[in-house]
């Protein structure tokens, strides 16, 4: 469906299901250079199992207008101004590796939108490479292959999908070739200058998940345990041999525990 948030035309897919605000509501948000597809089967899930789900393409990205906004702390003003729009009261928010660290400061920031938090493939500080900086300020191509090389699991680079025909790395690839000129630099600088995620951790006070695969290369198991410490109520789920990009590697792993 279509939305406006802030004055942007901005598209949310719900899941196969109308948005109903009178239903308990679930926000998806993405991670770098990525859009809501990312999300499509545990949307579908919740969708369909008694919640109204919000998974936005961020501004700038997908089917999204507006430009890329340049800092975590915006997104999650941002992404505040998208529950109001939505008309509902709070939302559980679920984020994904830059999407995990804009849950994570949503709920700092505005505690009284959100109900519950989910922290998938995320890190305390998540700094990212110079080599992968300087190739997405350039728009080269190196960028998309080190962010998708490096994301995916050992096992889904030599296939593994559930989905029968699906190539796990090639899937990334084509998704983030599809992000505008200077999205994913926009996404990553964001990403490596924000400083404040445990100060956000430490502010979260309603019920958390950090959900990490231990051979993530982008955002290591230590940088999640840290997050998941400094937060007072959450659990950590460990998925052994996964990678970063567990919504497609072990999605049902990953629903389980944001079930659970």
């Amino acid at each position: 469906m279509r939305m406006v948030v802030n004055g942007s035309d901005i598209f949310v897919a719900t899941g196969g299901k109308n948005f109903d605000s009178a239903l308990p509501a679930m926000v998806f948000v993405h991670g770098a250079g990525m859009d809501h597809s990312v999300w499509a089967l545990l949307a579908r899930s919740f969708a369909h199992r008694g919640f109204s789900v919000l998974a936005p393409d961020l501004p700038g990205h997908g089917r999204s207008g507006g430009a890329p906004l340049s800092s975590i702390a915006t997104l999650a003003d941002w992404t505040a101004a998208l529950i109001d729009a939505a008309g509902v009261a709070n939302a559980r928010i679920v984020g994904h590796s830059m999407g995990s660290l804009v849950a994570l400061e949503t709920a700092a920031r505005h505690p009284d939108k959100i109900a519950a938090l989910g922290l998938i493939a995320t890190a305390a500080p998540m700094r990212v490479s110079d080599d992968l900086l300087n190739a997405a300020k350039t728009n080269d191509h190196a960028a998309i292959d080190m962010i998708s090389i490096w994301g995916e699991g050992y096992r889904a680079t030599l296939g593994g999908s559930l989905t029968p025909g699906l190539w796990m790395l090639g899937s990334a690839q084509r998704l983030l070739e599809r992000a505008h000129p200077g999205v994913i630099f926009a996404d990553l600088s964001a990403c490596s200058a924000y400083q404040d995620a445990l100060a956000a951790a430490a502010k979260v006070t309603v019920p958390s998940i950090v959900i990490q695969g231990s051979r993530d290369l982008m955002t290591p198991v230590k940088g999640g345990k840290a997050i998941a410490a400094a937060i007072p109520n959450c659990r950590l789920v460990m998925i052994e041999g996964a990678g970063h990009m567990l919504m497609s590697e072990r999605p049902d792993e990953v629903l389980a525990a944001l079930r659970g």
